[in-house]
């Protein structure tokens, strides 16, 4: 039997919340929030909607920072989602709105109140070249206003469309249909979950199944999507590397995936120890990625592209395209250096899969004196200075600021080189020996759990000490997740292996591994022992801190899909002990 890449399986489209989640009962727990969804969509709309795209958050357990070095990562998808359900706009209702029945046009609206009905348009601009006669006009590409000094809801709305529009209408092709959507959402903004990804991936979902591309020859596969998505995202400001779009896009029920993106992108799911739970908490500190990316996730960014170019000149190693004389500069990245200096570049260029021992070896080689390297010449600081970093690079200012700082956004005096790189090679390590342990077999399971605690705990620590990345309130959590072990639960200790900040950083949540057993203790000793929770309701703190298992929430074949609507859905009775009447009305 052939086996088909997880990247290269095509997007499903279900009928049914049974056939999303696999079972009845499962279905049932969702129920209410999508016969919710659909009901208010008509209601503000006046028709039904034919889709509902859902793409989940994500929690990274280990592999913070590296994705974007391209270095492998190990994150799973969680129970919390955003739904978008969207449909054609007809031309009868059209009149009622702005822009009416115009092309591509869009009505979006969100079942949170305190965001705004918004209106919006897509535009080509026509403009001249010096090569263009007068009375010829050349077409530009897609243009949506996103202002990413001040992002709004919306704005990842249009990232998606963008991708779908860039993609999928070309100049000559039909133009896109007038589109109503609504949205929904329980991934919280800011936390670290990526909720901004999970926004992108179902809105890019939302506007492929309204326009019809699942029913032809070009609907993307899943590992395509993913490619979208990332480059929508970065339409907002944000330079991701590709592991939020990923974990949300092709993970799998029952696993977390080690995600690779050299030589291609690759997803292998991997089963946890069976007495494993993670259990999420949130800081309350909103780490809003895109209007901070200027001096935080751009500017590690940067920091890292930049490390990586220093490395190759001292090392003399030949990363520029050569044209006879001319010298074409390119961005490289730390994984790249690692692989050129370790003598399998040309090899892994070839192969379908990364070399997991020789990256290994790789990594640990890159740990040596060449690092020395990255650090200023002449003071005891690890920072070093931008004019003394360009004349380490081996190229000109104006060629280093063309490669490396226009198209990244960042402000700053100084950039740390040293400990950014640093931390990236060992944090790849660290995922390597994390999906070491969870694959092997037999083996004592307590050993198990606290090597892959280990693993975190050191994670978070260079987080917060070399990627300069956490928040005082993050590690405040952990320091309260990790003092569980102090603590009588009645079958001895509380059993916490592990705790560390997940997502970029600077707030958000924090993720812990916990036994099993214990998690109902661990939970309760979080929501009363951490500060900022005082004084919260048992339904927001519930929100605030949860246990997630990979894939709990989406059952049955995919954790992401789009929901064809035929009719309303409608769905009777109590979860639990009761039976369901689960109804489908045929339009």
């Amino acid at each position: 039997m052939t086996v088909i890449p997880a990247a290269d399986v095509p997007i499903p489209i279900f009928t049914t919340l049974t056939e999303v989640y696999g079972s009845l009962v499962t279905a049932a727990k969702h129920a209410e929030r999508w016969d919710e969804l659909v009901r208010e969509f008509e209601t503000k709309f006046g028709h039904k909607p034919t889709y509902v795209a859902r793409a989940p958050g994500r929690v990274n357990l280990i592999g913070e920072h590296i994705d974007y070095a391209d270095f492998g990562v190990f994150p799973a998808a969680i129970e919390h989602d955003i739904l978008i359900a969207c449909a054609p706009r007809p031309a009868s209702t059209a009149a009622a709105h702005h822009g009416g029945h115009a092309p591509g046009s869009v009505v979006a609206e969100n079942l949170h109140t305190r965001y705004t009905r918004q209106v919006f348009m897509p535009t080509r601009r026509h403009t001249l070249g010096d090569d263009v006669p007068l009375d010829a006009v050349r077409v530009a590409p897609w243009h949506l206003d996103i202002n990413k000094s001040e992002l709004r809801w919306e704005s990842y709305v249009k990232a998606g469309y963008y991708g779908v529009l860039d993609h999928f209408f070309s100049p000559s092709s039909i133009l896109p249909v007038p589109v109503d959507i609504l949205v929904t959402g329980n991934v919280p903004p800011g936390s670290g979950l990526s909720s901004s990804a999970a926004m992108v991936v179902s809105s890019t979902l939302a506007f492929l199944a309204v326009n019809g591309i699942f029913d032809g020859e070009k609907a993307p596969t899943k590992g395509e999507l993913v490619n979208i998505a990332v480059e929508n995202e970065r339409r907002v400001g944000v330079n991701s590397g590709g592991m939020d779009q990923s974990a949300s896009v092709i993970a799998l029920p029952g696993s977390a995936l080690y995600i690779s993106f050299v030589p291609s992108l690759h997803a292998e799911p991997i089963v946890l120890p069976r007495d494993a739970v993670f259990v999420c908490a949130n800081s309350l500190v909103i780490s809003n990625k895109a209007e901070s990316a200027k001096h935080q996730y751009n500017l590690r960014v940067a920091e890292t592209h930049a490390a990586a170019r220093l490395l190759s000149h001292h090392l003399n190693l030949r990363v520029d395209h050569t044209d006879g004389d001319n010298t074409k500069r390119r961005l490289v990245t730390l994984r790249e250096v690692m692989a050129r200096k370790s003598g399998f570049y040309r090899d892994e260029q070839d192969a379908q899969l990364e070399n997991l021992v020789q990256l290994q070896k790789g990594l640990v080689d890159m740990l040596g004196t060449a690092m020395d390297y990255l650090l200023p010449e002449f003071n005891d600081r690890t920072d070093i200075s931008l004019s003394e970093m360009i004349n380490k690079s081996g190229m000109d200012e104006a060629e280093f600021r063309e490669v490396y700082l226009s198209g990244v956004d960042v402000e700053t005096t100084n950039f740390e080189l040293y400990l950014r790189a640093r931390h990236v090679f060992e944090e790849a390590l660290k995922v390597l020996k994390f999906r070491e342990v969870c694959l092997a077999e037999g083996g004592n399971e307590e050993f198990k759990l606290q090597t892959l605690g280990k693993l975190m705990n050191d994670s978070h620590d260079s987080c917060h000490r070399q990627f300069d990345c956490s928040h005082p309130k993050l590690n405040d959590l952990v320091r309260v997740a990790r003092s569980f072990r102090e603590v009588e639960t009645g079958r001895g200790k509380g059993r916490i292996y592990g705790s560390r900040m997940t997502g970029a950083g600077w707030g958000g949540c924090t993720v812990s591994l916990v036994h099993r057993e214990d998690v109902e203790a661990f939970i309760m000793h979080m929501k009363t022992k951490y500060a900022s929770y005082e004084g919260m309701s048992e339904e927001d703190l519930a929100s605030c801190v949860f246990a997630t298992e990979p894939g709990m929430g989406a059952c049955g074949d995919f954790l992401f899909f789009v929901l064809r609507i035929f009719g309303m859905l409608m769905f009777l009775g109590q979860c639990l002990n009761s039976q369901i009447d689960h109804r489908i009305g045929k339009s």
